[in-house]
């Protein structure tokens, strides 16, 4: 976990990194506004990471988690909480190192089919089915794959000014008899905060036949599959000029930037995406400005690429530099190739390439135009 630096977004699991690698601690320091700043400059702060300073803190996952569900998620992220803009990013995890953190986190590892068939004799999931509505939870939580849930009222202990938040962090229920067990999900809805002192589901004041209603309902109702998320279709190049200073605009200072800077703009060592981090060798690559985005990265050889060559400029024996298998006949930038593999991983797809930006909601069709355009007219300034 100290390697893959997951303190720079999960506190609760180990030692917080120093306050320049906090992620999440920065953007929610930023949304507080405790940082250092000009009003100004800290409304288009808040502006810009209004929907970026929530992820889950690791309090307690051992109470709570399903050590073969962690080691599953790991290494094959998806969108687990469909109101919050980020999701956990694809790392350059080992089946062993994704092994190990599962182990770390829930060293109890997972109960046995009889006991989980114990927890739940005797209950109702037609009225655990009506709990969830009576109670409201639709207000923070979808379930997808059910019938639609209805709630009107606001969930009894939890207030208004905590909702959006809640609602942020809330996951699909769907994925829910992947993540707990039996046992844990009924403690979990009868008290929440005796599991994760720091979570904003509130106690519902359940009995323990309708908390193991509920739970019924939630871990064996039936499930339509999931609907697949459309990949967006991919623009042609505009039939305009298309300037640095538009890209830089609109993409490059808007979404690269802040992992893919210059130094003395990330505090010393220009980003993650520049020096290294979250388990990623350092890359070199400065995307702040004209003359440092024409130097290009580094390759897993350490010799000096363009991000404006093809994909299949870069393949070595079928592989591409640090991006895994690259078919030959791929003309795409690899600038470009990088935004259009994110699209893939929000529908479900792993792409060779990372997709980019890492964790974070893919740049617009419409954006990736244009840099698909600036690149295709000879990158002008």
């Amino acid at each position: 976990m100290v390697k893959f630096e997951c303190a720079r977004c999960h506190s609760g699991a180990i030692e917080a990194p120093p306050k320049e690698k906090q992620c999440t601690g920065c953007h929610a320091d930023i949304m507080a506004g405790t940082v250092e700043a000009t009003p100004a400059k800290l409304a288009h702060w808040q502006a810009n990471v209004v929907f970026l300073a929530d992820t889950p803190t690791l309090v307690y996952p051992e109470k709570r988690f399903r050590r073969s569900w962690i080691q599953s998620f790991l290494l094959h992220p998806h969108d687990l909480r469909p109101s919050l803009a980020p999701s956990m990013p694809r790392l350059a995890l080992s089946e062993q190192e994704a092994a190990d953190i599962a182990a770390y986190l829930s060293p109890l590892g997972d109960p046995k089919p009889s006991e989980e068939a114990r927890a739940l004799e005797g209950t109702n999931p037609a009225m655990g089915r009506e709990l969830l509505d009576v109670k409201g939870c639709v207000l923070c939580h979808r379930m997808t794959g059910v019938p639609p849930m209805h709630g009107t009222m606001l969930p009894v202990g939890i207030s208004p000014r905590d909702m959006s938040r809640a609602a942020r962090l809330a996951p699909d229920l769907r994925f829910t008899r992947d993540r707990y067990s039996a046992a844990t999900l009924v403690a979990w809805l009868l008290d929440p905060a005796s599991i994760k002192p720091d979570t904003l589901m509130p106690r519902m004041g359940l009995t323990p036949a309708e908390a193991r209603n509920i739970a019924a309902y939630i871990l064996h109702a039936p499930l339509a599959p999931a609907e697949p998320k459309v990949i967006p279709l991919r623009l042609p190049v505009l039939d305009r000029k298309v300037t640095y200073d538009e890209v830089a605009t609109r993409v490059l200072r808007k979404t690269c930037w802040h992992c893919h800077g210059e130094p003395d703009f990330e505090r010393g060592d220009g980003g993650p995406g520049n020096s290294g981090g979250f388990g990623f060798r350092g890359r070199g690559l400065d995307l702040s400005d004209y003359a440092a985005t024409f130097a290009g990265m580094l390759d897993d050889a350490g010799r000096r690429v363009s991000v404006f060559a093809p994909v299949a400029s870069l393949a070595t024996d079928g592989t591409s530099a640090g991006f895994g298998p690259a078919p030959r006949e791929d003309r795409t930038p690899v600038l470009v190739a990088a935004m259009l593999a994110r699209q893939r991983e929000e529908a479900g797809e792993e792409p060779a390439i990372r997709g980019m930006p890492l964790g974070l909601p893919s740049v617009l069709p419409e954006d990736i135009q244009l840099v698909e355009t600036w690149i295709a007219e000879g990158r002008p300034r």
